[in-house]
C-alpha cells in the first residue's frame, strides 16, 4: 500500500511501516512525502520499476496493492 502524508516530514523521507501477515501474503505500508506523492500515477497502481523510481526500496516481487490518501 502507498500512502500519501498529510503531516509534514523531511521532503526526502519515505517511511516505511512494519510488516504484518496473513494466512497468503506479507504486507507494508510505505508513506511517500508529498513532493514524492505527485509523481504516483492516477490512472493505475505502480509497476516495480516506477515505485523503484520514485525511491521505494522493496524486495524484489513487492506489488504495490493499493493506495490511499489520508482523508479519504
Amino acid at each position: 500500500m502507498i500512502v500519501i502524508a498529510e503531516e509534514k516530514m523531511p521532503a526526502d523521507q519515505i517511511q516505511y511501516s512494519e510488516k504484518y501477515y496473513d494466512d497468503l501474503f506479507e504486507y507494508r505500508h510505505v508513506i511517500l512525502p508529498q513532493d514524492l506523492a505527485k509523481h504516483v500515477p492516477k490512472s493505475h497502481l505502480m509497476t516495480e520499476t516506477e515505485w523503484r523510481n520514485l525511491g521505494v526500496q522493496q524486495s524484489p516481487g513487492w506489488v504495490h496493492y493499493m493506495m490511499h490518501t489520508p482523508g479519504t
